[in-house]
């Protein structure tokens, strides 16, 4: 679905998180500011498919069109969710989801956004990490877990989070960012500027505030550090490290957009984040 009228927001959150009592209220009462409102989904909706149904066809009711990438959550398969489909076959299970819904995933064709600041292409990315991004020191996959083990900042997508078929997550992800590389090669326009959605960054730098840097390897894959500059980006929008925050990397905006855990969003107040205005944006950019 494109946006045709020119009017209308694209807004953007992620990190939802609704298995907490008051982060699935935040989400139940999210609402578009005008019915020509898009807004995208970056991912850690929750771990159970009925928790992510739900928020998807709230969402998709109110906001004029929804676009959804996964997070490492929705990808987990915990013991406790009826629905025990691993790896492939869950994401897959999910995407077909959104269809029911009418909401845009990264197996969709790229829709063009023709509101406020548009026209951009929304570019939906599902990526995985790789492992790529090591703590000092660590020159192998290996090497970084151990590390990571060693300090006790292990994530928690080792347990729960089945690259089936793949051999291991990095397997997955590498083949992800080769499929998406190609359709980006035959299906951009390159006449207009594209506003990328991803759960993990396309770049390391944002994980350089990290407490606890051992967990960046979680966090995306250098394969697609240079993917801003490449392209004609407007923004790259994500989640995941629930640092909610504007940045500037060789003077493209990346926004993380993470509502995070109750006892995260608490210290800066009472409510959770709303959406985050991606267009239209600021009128100049930093360099």
């Amino acid at each position: 679905m494109d946006q045709q009228d020119g009017t209308g927001r694209l807004l953007a959150i992620s990190d939802l998180h609704v298995a907490y009592e008051a982060n699935r209220a935040h989400a139940d009462q999210l609402r578009p500011t005008s019915p020509q409102d898009w807004l995208l989904v970056a991912g850690d909706i929750g771990e159970q498919v009925a928790d992510i149904e739900h928020v998807l066809r709230v969402l998709a009711g109110r906001f004029a069109q929804v676009v959804w990438v996964p997070g490492n959550h929705e990808l987990w398969s915990p013991g406790h969710d009826p629905v025990q489909l691993r790896g492939e076959q869950r994401y897959r299970h999910l995407v077909e989801i959104c269809r029911e819904l009418g909401v845009i995933t990264p197996e969709d064709p790229y829709p063009v956004f023709r509101g406020e600041g548009g026209p951009v292409v929304i570019v939906p990315l599902f990526l995985l990490y790789d492992y790529t991004f090591r703590p000092a020191g660590a020159t192998t996959k290996e090497e970084a877990l151990e590390i990571a083990y060693a300090a006790g900042v292990v994530c928690a997508d080792e347990h729960l989070l089945h690259p089936d078929p793949y051999p291991s997550r990095d397997d997955w992800c590498r083949a992800r960012v080769e499929l998406t590389e190609k359709r980006l090669t035959t299906e951009l326009d390159g006449s207009l500027p594209v506003v990328f959605v991803n759960h993990y960054p396309l770049v390391r730098t944002p994980m350089d505030v990290l407490h606890h840097p051992e967990f960046a390897q979680w966090c995306g894959t250098e394969l697609t550090a240079d993917w801003h500059t490449r392209y004609r980006t407007a923004a790259m929008v994500y989640g995941h490290l629930h640092i909610p925050r504007t940045t500037y990397y060789d003077g493209v905006r990346f926004e993380e957009v993470s509502v995070g855990y109750p006892r995260e969003w608490r210290r800066w107040g009472e409510q959770p984040p709303q959406p985050r205005q991606i267009l239209p944006g600021p009128s100049t950019q930093r360099h």
